[in-house]
């Protein structure tokens, strides 16, 4: 998504920083304290088109600090997604307070962030308008909404065969007829 090659490298309690990459190494079992993107101020979006044009915008359900907001680091991304966010859908990695794989629950918790739907829904609601969330925080939507964000409830665990695609046509339908 950048014209040039950046690093997202963290911060914790071992010898140097690491690329988020070796926290797989790692076992995700040290905790994160911090989050340096080198590079990042001489990076420029790749071609603001792929968001312009676009009939809409999906926020897949990734790590939010170390996937996605080195994207939204990126100068301009977040104003482009702004100046469209009613077309933007964003899915959330966080499921019943978990990440699905991976530490991103942690990572929001040790960074100072909510693990939750809620805690997604404020960090993408200056840039999305809705967010799909898992039928197990259905009991979150008004919270999710209170963050000035239409929520959508589906399944979104791809764990069983139809799932994909209903979610899929979840996400679609949330901005062709407003989720209805």
């Amino acid at each position: 998504f950048s014209s040039r090659r950046r690093h997202t490298r963290l911060q914790g309690d071992w010898s140097s920083d690491v690329c988020s990459s070796d926290l797989v190494k790692l076992r995700h079992d040290v905790a994160v304290k911090g989050i340096e993107l080198r590079g990042i101020e001489s990076a420029a979006f790749i071609d603001p088109s792929l968001i312009t044009d676009a009939d809409l915008v999906v926020i897949a359900p990734s790590n939010p600090i170390v996937s996605i907001g080195p994207i939204r680091a990126i100068e301009g991304v977040d104003a482009l997604l702004s100046a469209r966010r009613e077309s933007v859908v964003g899915i959330s990695p966080i499921i019943a307070g978990a990440a699905l794989k991976g530490p991103a629950d942690r990572m929001l918790t040790e960074l100072g962030f909510e693990a939750t739907v809620v805690g997604v829904a404020r960090m993408y609601a200056p840039v999305c308008g809705t967010l799909v969330i898992d039928v197990q925080d259905a009991h979150l939507r008004a919270e999710v909404e209170a963050c000035g964000v239409r929520c959508i409830v589906t399944d979104t665990i791809m764990s069983k065969p139809g799932v994909g695609a209903s979610l899929a046509r979840a996400t679609i339908d949330a901005i062709t007829t407003g989720g209805k």
